[in-house]
């Protein structure tokens, strides 16, 4: 795991950070491999999923998922709800998880006035959609930030301008987590434009 930014310190000092999140942070700094040269950790991912999930389309992308230089943040997102699904299968990635926009079918919806630490914020952008978990809000809720994978070509955290916002999902707690609260941070980054 990479160094946690500060701003992001806070993660490791609360009592119960969602587990979609904790997952998440023991990936930070996951890169994916330049050129025609990929990761093996990232190519797992796929087949970690479809051992975990095993149904027809897991199967399918354990297949198709051969290259890091696939977009990924979907699929950095199907891991880590797969490595927290508990046998829940509401819980398991969306069915074409590959695909951010996917993700606005999974679990419960959210008003974007109420993002918490945890929940899967999904965007718009050219050519297809961006997927993250949420890590907080500016005070004007312009900015989300969040960690997600293929932010950079790398597993991060990240800001985004809200005005890409396509949904906010929540994972279907049995008990919403203290940790799952809003937090509000302030903006201090460059604003993530293009992720692939």
């Amino acid at each position: 795991m990479s160094k946690i930014p500060a701003k992001y310190a806070y993660l490791q000092q609360e009592p119960l950070p969602p587990l979609m999140v904790r997952v998440a942070m023991e990936m930070l700094g996951t890169l994916e491999q330049p050129g025609s040269g990929n990761n093996p950790v990232i190519l797992g991912w796929a087949d970690e999923v479809a051992r975990t999930c095993g149904r027809k389309y897991d199967l399918w992308a354990a297949d198709f998922f051969n290259a890091d230089s696939i977009p990924w943040c979907g699929l950095f997102m199907a891991v880590v709800a797969a490595r927290t699904c508990q046998g829940r299968p509401e819980r398991m990635p969306p069915d074409k998880y590959l695909a951010a926009l996917a993700w606005a079918n999974w679990g419960k919806v959210v008003p974007t006035s109420d993002i918490r630490v945890g929940d899967v914020i999904i965007l718009v952008r050219n050519g297809g959609g961006h997927v993250f978990l949420a890590a907080g809000v500016s005070q004007d809720g312009k900015r989300i930030m969040g960690i997600g994978g293929n932010q950079s070509d790398k597993v991060c955290f990240s800001e985004f301008d809200a005005a890409r916002l396509y949904a906010v999902r929540r994972p279907p707690y049995r008990t919403i987590p203290d940790g799952a609260r809003r937090v509000i941070l302030n903006p201090d980054g460059a604003v993530s434009i293009d992720e692939r």
